[in-house]
């Protein structure tokens, strides 16, 4: 099934491979780290993801594509998909007893 971008949400799908290598490689996922994606869409970020940390939450508005990736996700980990919006998700709740999620990148050490 093709999903037509929504205006409502202000939906823009990613689909460049150049593009994807290049946020992977920022974020730099490890196994056992607890991550979030915001508004995964169709997923081009989300299998990747999985198949580097085995567990990723994802948060997507769009009932339709929560469905969706429910089935482009089988076989790339455990996605845990949450129907809602990101901007009144609890996101702290996501952070394991004691911690905090990560937020980001990795931080570079500073050049002195």
């Amino acid at each position: 099934m093709i999903h037509r971008p929504r205006k409502r949400f202000g939906q823009h799908f990613l689909h460049d491979p150049v593009i994807i290598a290049k946020i992977l490689k920022a974020v730099d996922p490890k196994p056992g780290q607890t991550l979030v994606e915001i508004g995964p869409g169709q997923g081009a970020i989300t299998v990747p993801l999985l198949d580097r940390v085995g567990t990723l939450h994802v948060v997507e508005i769009d009932r339709d594509l929560c469905s969706e990736l429910r089935h482009r996700c089988a076989g790339h980990g455990v996605p845990v998909i949450h129907c809602a919006d990101a901007l009144r998700f609890d996101f702290a709740a996501l952070a394991p007893a004691g911690s905090r999620p990560r937020s980001g990148p990795p931080r570079q050490p500073r050049a002195t």
